[in-house]
């Protein structure tokens, strides 16, 4: 072949055309295999690390299948208003989440907020259909213990997911979504539009299909300006909840982890709570 201007422009074609077809195939085989690590970001506990918060709380380990122990907190208070099931964000652990669970106990609701299977002294092997489980098994410990017309439900982040499945399964009086999605599938399909996510991902907790089931009142509050679940993922999930008991709540400038910065957050939560 003759090294003319015209083939020269095509060999560096080619290369360019493997290159983008390399990159293509490592950043696939990175959602395919390494999605929990992308999608869980647990930090973990020694199992003798003692708590300390600002409330009476007692610790508890729910034993919820074979090989599988779920480290829990249950905030309790003398004369509770209700009880709040808190689901937290995919990060961390229940040293952080535990705090953020007494914006709860100040406003004088009980709390139980459990860290997932993998997160700090909770152990067992992860999975979509787990993480329903052991929250469907912390809602039936409050059941046994609270009326279940006194039980709040609340999901942030990736909890949002699982509380909108323990709404639509059970009874609640009150469900309240911070930061919530569509779906994980919906999230992933905004970042990655270029890939086929929805045969890759493991995990897509469906909160649209959920939503739909929902009895109890929702209360959903995101920011205009999440940069980890985007804004319009949450309207359509709005869009898909039934509309005469929802309440959708932008926080214009909100970002994924500071609603709580913001007066009209605590407007809306005090109503809930109060």
């Amino acid at each position: 072949m003759l090294n003319t201007p015209q083939n020269q422009l095509k060999r560096k074609f080619k290369k360019a055309l493997v290159v983008l077809i390399s990159l293509y195939l490592m950043v696939g085989s990175l959602l395919c295999f390494f999605q929990e690590k992308m999608l869980f970001l647990p930090t973990v506990l020694a199992q003798d690390y003692e708590y300390q918060f600002n409330y009476p709380f007692e610790e508890l380990f729910f034993k919820t299948e074979e090989d599988v122990l779920i480290n829990a907190i249950h905030f309790k208070l003398e004369n509770p208003k209700g009880v709040v099931l808190f689901l937290h964000g995919n990060a961390g652990d229940l040293s952080r989440w535990g705090t953020l669970a007494e914006y709860f106990v100040e406003k004088q609701y009980d709390v139980l907020v459990m860290d997932y299977r993998t997160y700090g002294k909770s152990i067992g092997k992860l999975s979509e259909k787990a993480l329903y489980h052991d929250a469907q098994y912390c809602y039936d410990y409050l059941k046994d213990k609270y009326k279940e017309e006194d039980i709040l439900v609340y999901g942030r982040s990736l909890g949002s997911g699982l509380a909108t499945f323990i709404a639509s399964k059970n009874n609640p009086k009150q469900l309240i979504l911070e930061t919530p999605f569509y779906s994980v599938l919906d999230v992933a399909q905004s970042r990655f539009p270029m890939f086929a996510v929805k045969q890759l991902l493991k995990y897509k907790l469906l909160s649209y299909q959920f939503v739909k089931q929902i009895e109890c009142p929702i209360l959903m509050l995101h920011g205009t300006k999440d940069q980890v679940v985007p804004y319009e993922s949450a309207k359509k999930l709005f869009n898909a909840s039934p509309k005469s008991k929802t309440k959708f709540v932008s926080i214009e400038g909100g970002r994924h982890g500071n609603l709580s910065l913001f007066d009209n957050y605590h407007f809306h939560m005090e109503n809930i709570l109060k």
